[in-house]
């Protein structure tokens, strides 16, 4: 029974640690402005998000152009309008003023100028988002809204797809909180941030000693390992994190993602033959500087106030120190019970670190030179 656990046990670490498709979370960015009874606003939403929903690739060539979509504005607003409703002493009437299209970090958008009216010029307003969550329960929706003057900012969820503001309040504590949840989740769901973290955690059970790995004596000396790991990854991205959400350093999205893709490479690599043994933590430090900015992207797109944007900075920073975590503990005594068996070191860290090495090339193929080589 004993050795049937271990075998499970096992499984898991290497299904955590194999490779998955990293693509970026489908996300939308509503920008409204409620003054009285007037509504205006710009919604970006994913060219590929709306293929997926609705198809805009009438020729079957897999790329979406700028005629395909003008074919099908009519039906885009349709489809946009029918998935989002306003409030304001009763039913908003909104429409879409122009049809645009721009380019974000991954990729090209449909961007639709709001405009509309609501019956009422005093008042709360009741919102609901429902995009694409009846396909995708992992699309989000990010809402900057300004109500008389009073910014406020929300990540619209399935689980959170009606938000009620009051006239005259800003709930601060409230979003922090939720962009909280938000870097939880952002941690959870960012593959290659995932394993570039377990490819260092990887030998954090093991000792490097006469040319191969063994198991570490003791669990203090595996934790110890693993906490100057995390914490030189944490204080890394954290730097990094706040001076671009904050726009005082920013990089080209590209070169970010390619570099944060080589990083799960050489980590992999280094697992494989070991070049650098002992202080993996100056390994986490260094390219953890690179994560940070990929952490960015999803504040500094929503283009939130400064004075909101640090509040949710911090929110959204402490919970991806949270989601770190929860992976460590999940982690660590598994690997530690796991360590000196076969299957650990040659299924688990080696045919683990093998698989995150494919993927993660792959993944550098595709963002730095702009290739198609995964189709999900």
């Amino acid at each position: 029974m004993m050795k049937l656990l271990r075998w499970m046990a096992a499984a898991l670490l290497l299904a955590g640690a194999g490779p998955t498709l990293a693509h970026k979370a489908s996300d939308s960015y509503l920008v409204l402005k409620v003054q009285g009874q007037q509504v205006s606003g710009q919604w970006d939403i994913a060219l590929r998000d709306i293929d997926f929903a609705m198809g805009l690739d009438a020729d079957g060539n897999a790329e979406i152009t700028w005629a395909e979509v003008q074919a099908r504005h009519a039906d885009i607003a349709a489809w946009a309008l029918g998935r989002l409703s306003l409030q304001r002493g009763g039913i908003c009437n909104l429409s879409v003023a122009q049809h645009l299209v721009d380019e974000h970090t991954d990729g090209g958008y449909a961007v639709l100028r709001l405009a509309g009216t609501c019956p009422a010029a005093s008042g709360d307003l009741a919102l609901t988002y429902r995009l694409l969550f009846d396909v995708d329960a992992l699309h989000r929706g990010l809402l900057n809204l300004e109500l008389d003057g009073i910014p406020q900012t929300a990540v619209l969820s399935p689980d959170a797809a009606e938000l009620n503001v009051k006239a005259g309040e800003s709930s601060r504590l409230a979003q922090f909180f939720q962009y909280v949840i938000e870097g939880v989740w952002h941690i959870w769901i960012g593959f290659d941030h995932i394993l570039f973290l377990l490819s260092l955690l990887l030998p954090a059970v093991l000792v490097f000693e006469a040319q191969r790995w063994k198991g570490a004596a003791t669990f203090r000396q595996a934790l110890t390992e693993v906490l100057w790991v995390v914490t030189a990854f944490t204080v890394a991205h954290s730097i990094t994190l706040t001076l671009a959400a904050l726009q005082i350093l920013e990089l080209p999205s590209r070169l970010v993602e390619s570099a944060i893709a080589a990083s799960v490479v050489l980590a992999a690599a280094n697992n494989l033959h070991a070049v650098v043994e002992r202080r993996r933590w100056l390994v986490a430090f260094s390219f953890g500087l690179i994560h940070g900015f990929g952490f960015a992207s999803v504040l500094t797109e929503l283009g939130l106030p400064r004075e909101t944007l640090v509040l949710s900075l911090l929110g959204f920073n402490l919970g991806v120190e949270t989601g770190q975590l929860a992976i460590v503990a999940v982690f660590l005594p598994l690997a530690f019970w796991l360590r000196n068996t076969p299957f650990y070191r040659k299924g688990v860290f080696k045919a683990g670190s093998w698989l995150t090495l494919l993927v993660a090339l792959v993944w550098f193929a595709e963002r730095a030179f702009n290739l198609k080589l995964i189709t999900a």
